[in-house]
């Protein structure tokens, strides 16, 4: 199989299992803070499982300043997301954190010398009108605290893009500890209540192990055949699925815009995807 298009489909099932975490968020009853140690510290013993020895490899970190950042970026973007979603609506949470496509598209010249290209800014804009469909009469201007969450968190997530994209060979290791370090920071204020229901306890571990641990391992080795442009982008979608999972699991029936808004958003992925040559390799990080 072709390079790139193998790694556009590792992401494209990355975002697959992304898109899950919005209703698994919303089914329990569980604190923003204590969801995100659950997730994490399920994701840091599944990652280290599937990984192994490569988790502690010290030849991995290419980059030290790299991979702090990468792992800041991946912690504060998952405790951002999951905050953002129980401030505001799940609509809300994951469109305004989809708006890291635009800083990614901005930043890749600078950061991983990734040139912006026409089609690149094209594709964006298509996608981004055709999430504004998408989300017609689910995008609600009340919990404002929570939209500007999910803003920080397109900050972040566009950071972690970035970052990983630059420094591949530490992106595995980084997504690992970044999760330990979330689970940790996060402990002290969680740590007077860890019981579980049993249900939460199945949310949350799916959560860690699948939307987290192995969709991650799936975006990190497509990222390697990717440009960092293309990656965000085919990881809209992540919006784009999340209704298939409220209808399969709550009946609710998309609108006539969402399923418009869906169609423009694979097409805006389809055709830039077509349009595009394979991703430069890039170089060696200074």
């Amino acid at each position: 199989m072709d390079p790139r298009r193998k790694g556009i489909l590792l992401i494209a099932a990355a975002a697959l299992l992304w898109s899950t975490g919005g209703i698994g968020i919303k089914a329990i009853a569980d604190s923003a803070l204590k969801v995100t140690f659950y997730r994490s510290l399920f994701a840091a013993v599944a990652l280290m499982l599937f990984l192994g020895r490569g988790v502690w490899a010290r030849r991995q970190w290419t980059s030290t300043t790299a991979f702090v950042i990468a792992i800041f970026s991946y912690g504060a973007c998952l405790t951002s997301f999951v905050i953002a979603t129980k401030w505001t609506t799940a609509a809300n949470a994951i469109f305004l954190q989809y708006a890291g496509v635009v800083w990614v598209l901005l930043f890749s010249p600078l950061v991983v010398r990734e040139p912006m290209r026409t089609r690149d800014a094209v594709a964006i804009t298509v996608a981004f009108s055709g999430m504004a469909l998408f989300f017609v009469g689910r995008f609600e201007a009340h919990g404002m605290a929570g939209n500007a969450m999910a803003l920080l968190s397109s900050v972040f997530f566009a950071s972690l893009i970035l970052v990983l994209r630059r420094e591949q060979r530490a992106a595995q290791a980084a997504v690992t500890w970044g999760n330990v370090v979330c689970a940790l920071a996060v402990l002290p204020f969680v740590a007077h209540d860890l019981a579980l229901t049993p249900r939460s306890f199945a949310v949350l571990a799916f959560l860690g192990i699948f939307q987290i641990a192995i969709a991650y391992v799936l975006f990190v080795r497509g990222l390697a055949f990717v440009t960092a442009t293309q990656a965000s982008l085919t990881g809209m979608l992540e919006p784009v699925s999340n209704p298939v999972w409220v209808f399969l699991f709550l009946g609710e029936k998309p609108s006539g815009f969402a399923i418009a808004g869906a169609l423009v958003v694979l097409a805006a992925i389809a055709g830039h995807t077509l349009a595009g040559e394979p991703a430069m390799d890039l170089p060696a990080p200074d």
